[in-house]
């Protein structure tokens, strides 16, 4: 005697099982496709908001910018973050150029998880100061709109892990005005075209 009927049942029990299991791969693979879809448009959107807007190359990079209270490459001493007193540290300026009409101090953290985060904005500053003391701001000097929304200087306060903050000084063959408080894009929007030199020195921050 035989049992073919079981047989099928059995067949097509099978047939079922393999069909759900591949709608089931097939599901995971569309979230998977998904997942790095977002992932790389994240990426290339941190990318163009790092984007560099003015001109770093070309230029003669004989100006120098220094910090007596750390070296190139070294740790910002807690003092100067948001953990500490969160002031601006001392900043040395030397060899700027002779024509230059006024400087721009951009200080960003580009490890910022929204890309580039501005800590401090200051323009005209008077084109031959050669010290920018800690906690002050020199003479005739103007602060924009940081990222923080406020125009001061606005210490290292990074979420997770080490960040790295540049400190950028430009030379420019003008001063720079505006009607009302500018941020970032306006004020690098005006040195186009104005820029004699470029100098930066870089730091690191980790939260204690």
């Amino acid at each position: 005697m035989h049992f073919t009927g079981i047989g099928n049942f059995q067949e097509g029990e099978s047939s079922v099982k393999v069909k759900e299991t591949m709608k089931d791969s097939f599901k995971y693979l569309i979230v998977i496709i998904l997942i790095l879809i977002l992932a790389a448009t994240f990426s290339l959107w941190k990318k163009s908001k790092s984007k560099e807007v003015l001109p770093e190359s070309g230029l003669p990079n004989i100006m120098k910018i220094s910090s007596p209270a750390f070296e190139n490459g070294e740790q910002i001493p807690e003092k100067y973050s948001c953990e500490g007193e969160d002031i601006n540290p001392p900043l040395e300026i030397k060899d700027i150029p002779v024509s230059t009409q006024s400087l721009v101090l951009i200080v960003e953290d580009p490890d910022a998880p929204s890309g580039n985060f501005l800590h401090w904005l200051v323009f005209n500053i008077p084109a031959q100061t050669p010290l920018i003391e800690e906690n002050s701001l020199p003479p005739e000097a103007i602060e924009g709109k940081n990222d923080f929304g406020k125009e001061n200087y606005g210490g290292p306060c990074p979420p997770l892990g080490t960040h790295r903050y540049f400190f950028k000084l430009y030379a420019l063959d003008t001063q720079l005005v505006f009607s009302e408080t500018p941020g970032k894009k306006e004020v690098e929007g005006l040195m186009k075209g104005h820029i004699l030199d470029m100098a930066q020195l870089m730091a690191k921050y980790k939260r204690q």
